[in-house]
């Protein structure tokens, strides 16, 4: 079983420095209309869920249902470790568009209250595979 991967080959993503799960239930969003559409239209994202959008730097706000948590990393080293470099907590709907982060290289969409739980915080490193 590949580093990162959970059961089944799920893509599961970490937070190495904290030794916490961010999330279980990880969709890659890596085509222009998973990155277009993003979290828009759901009703929610479920508990322990996230949606990973690789290589992006900004995201919005619009047309969304519910409040989310975002971490920006920067790129992978060699082995597979992203630097945290920008959290966003409980994003609300409608608000607009998040500022870009300079050298994100991806962003981790999740539930609300993940980033407090697991008490990510930029400088952290994770891992998402």
């Amino acid at each position: 079983m590949a580093a990162g991967r959970g059961d089944a080959g799920r893509v599961v993503a970490r937070n190495e420095t904290r030794g916490t799960v961010l999330a279980e239930q990880v969709e890659v969003g890596d085509s222009f209309w998973a990155k277009f559409m993003g979290l828009m239209g759901r009703a929610s994202l479920a508990d322990r869920a996230a949606l990973w959008l690789p290589g992006d730097n900004g995201i919005h706000m619009f047309f969304m249902r519910f409040a989310i948590d975002a971490v920006f990393v920067g790129r992978a080293a060699s082995d597979g470790a992203r630097p945290v470099l920008s959290v966003h907590r409980a994003l609300r709907p409608w608000t607009g568009m998040v500022p870009l982060v300079r050298g994100a290289d991806g962003v981790l969409e999740l539930p609300t209250g993940t980033l407090d739980a697991t008490g990510t915080e930029p400088g952290d490193v994770v891992r998402i595979g």
